[in-house]
Formats: structure tokens, sequence, C-alpha cells
């Protein structure tokens, strides 16, 4: 879970994570967290969509033509926005709608931006999404997709930059969602309850340290915090310089193959997430380890679902990536579960 959410920021063009898992296993606690893992962003000042005042693609039209007339923009320094997404919101509250205030007081036909907007350039968060209105994920997963929102009420066209980090998480005993939007989000991963009693006693115990003194445990992890930060921003720096082997590419495409996936999105996603590692570990070159780490949790969510199969969509996919790499099962395995813990 904490791999694949630090691959998204590093390259939100992967397409967002789906966490599944166990109640009380730290899911909300852990997305929440990383926001302030994030380094600030630049914004333009008073603007609602946290324009970028450097880039054309990260900037509302109204910013776009105050910087074609010559006007010299304000700027600040902004933490990394988290926008929660309610289960009860509307679509008018998601996308934006008429600003009301203004259309009584000043008779005008003005446009009042939505979480969307709130959320571009950040992290948006749906607690509970195979509870979601389908309608509501079809417009998240379209704007994460484009990076674009457009609106079209009474009489108002508005389209603004809407590009976040889509992050879902739930319960799959209160549901699931349905193939072709689970399809959407870059990644998935499962989280289960811890069982070794050492690790739940530290649980508890770190857990006990933050009640009784919250700030003393932050200054405590705030050297790793900072650690983290800076190999996140290193990571992003060194991208875009990052390659893969032609053959390695192909040996993806054949697991995809192989598993009956539809569509290219597997294919595309473990290429993306398998660069994001590479230079999160600070290197320039994609390697085998590199794909055995995330190819499971690029491709599990896409697979056709047969109810009378009995092994687990992750281990059929290690198990066909094993047969394509003429690897040992066994081995990998474990090593799959050492990689998924560290």
């Amino acid at each position: 879970m904490k791999l694949a959410l630090l691959l998204n920021v590093i390259d939100p063009r992967i397409g967002g994570v789906m966490i599944m898992g166990d109640r009380g296993t730290g899911k909300s606690t852990t997305i929440r967290a990383l926001a302030d893992l994030l380094p600030g962003i630049e914004i333009v000042t008073g603007d609602p969509y946290n324009s970028s005042p450097v880039d054309p693609d990260l900037q509302s039209s109204e910013v776009r033509q105050r910087i074609d007339t010559g006007e010299t923009l304000q700027t600040e320094t902004s933490q990394v926005p988290m926008v929660d997404l309610p289960l009860g919101a509307t679509e008018d509250r998601l996308c934006g709608t008429i600003d009301i205030e203004k259309a009584l007081s000043e008779g005008v036909r003005a446009f009042e931006p939505g979480l969307l907007a709130k959320a571009n350039r950040g992290l948006l968060y749906v607690d509970e999404v195979n509870l979601l209105d389908d309608h509501l994920v079809d417009v998240l997963l379209d704007s994460a997709a484009s990076g674009w929102n457009t609106v079209e009420r009474e009489g108002i066209s508005v389209r603004h930059p809407a590009r976040f980090v889509l992050i879902g998480s739930g319960n799959p005993e209160e549901g699931e969602l349905r193939p072709q939007l689970l399809d959407r989000f870059g990644m998935s991963v499962e989280v289960r309850t811890v069982r070794d009693p050492a690790l739940r006693v530290q649980v508890v115990d770190q857990r006990t340290a933050f009640d009784n003194d919250p700030d003393s445990f932050a200054i405590s992890a705030q050297e790793k915090q900072d650690l983290l930060q800076k190999k996140v921003v290193d990571a992003q720096e060194l991208l875009t310089k990052v390659t893969m082997d032609n053959e390695l590419r192909l040996k993806i495409s054949e697991i995809c193959g192989e598993l009956d996936v539809d569509g290219l999105r597997g294919d595309i996603v473990t290429n993306r997430a398998s660069r994001a590692l590479a230079a999160f570990e600070g290197r320039t070159e994609v390697t085998e380890e590199d794909v055995a780490r995330v190819v499971s949790c690029s491709l599990r969510h896409r697979l056709r679902k047969d109810p009378l199969e009995q092994i687990d969509s992750g281990d059929r996919v290690v198990k066909i990536f094993c047969k394509v790499f003429e690897r040992s099962e066994n081995n990998d395995l474990a090593e799959f579960e050492l990689a998924s813990q560290s």
C-alpha cells in the first residue's frame, strides 16, 4: 500500500490507487499522512484551482487571460491539497455549479468551483469508494484520466484543470466496484490484518505514544519524514531519465497477454510503475526486480473473475510472471511477500 501510494506521487500518470482491506488496518490513516510527506507547491494567489504560475497545462482560463494581458501574477507556496470526497456528495458539489449568491446579489451568471477544482495538483481521497454512486465514480475517473473537468450548467461552460492522484479505499465485504470502473484505477492493493503479535504490540505502543503526546511523537519521526520527502522529490526529478530495456517491455506485454487482460492499460501502468520504482531507488534503468515488485498490484484488479476459481488474482499474476521470466515460483512468492512488507 505504501509503495503504491509513493509511486503514484512520483508519477501521477499511473492513475491512482484502489486500496481494499479489512476494517481497522490503517488505510485512511496512511492515505491522509501522505499529504504531509509532499513538498509545498507554488500557486497563483487567490486562484480557486491552485493554478501553477509557469505550467499552462495546470492553469485556469482566468490565469491564462491575466498572463496574456501582461499582468504580473502574485504567487505563494501552499501545501499539497488533500480533499476528502464524502459518500453523500452530489455531482454539483463534485464538479461545480452556478454561484447562487452572485446570481441573486449581482444578477450575473458565475461559476462556483467544486471539489475537483480544489483537488487540482493534489490528492483526492474517496473512502468507501465501492459505496459511491456509479455516475460519480465515472466523473472522478474521467477527470483523473484526462486531467480536466468540463462543466455545462444553465448557460455556463467551464473547463478547468483537475490533475490529482485519485485514491480509493473500501472493505470488500461491503461490495465490489464494477470491473470496468476498477480497471480505470492504475494500481490495486489488498491490506490484511497483521497477525504477528510483536508487530501488533508495536502498533499499539506507537498509537499510545501518539495519543499521550502528539507533538513529541511527530518530532521523533520528523527526520525519517524529511529523508523520505527528499527521496520522493529526487525521484520526481530523475523520472524522465529512467529507461527500460525493450526485452522487459515485451515480457510485460506477454504477461498481460497470458493473463487475458482486456485493453492496454495494464501494460501502460506496469511500465510507468516500474520506471517510478527505479527512480525512487535512485536508478536510471529498470530491472527485472522492479517489474516483479509492481506487476501484481498493476494487474490483479484487471483479471476476469471466475467464481469457481480458488486461487487469488494476485497469486495468478505471480504465477504467470514466474512462467514468463522463467523463475522459480516458490522463491518468487517469498520475494513478493518481502517486497510487500518493505
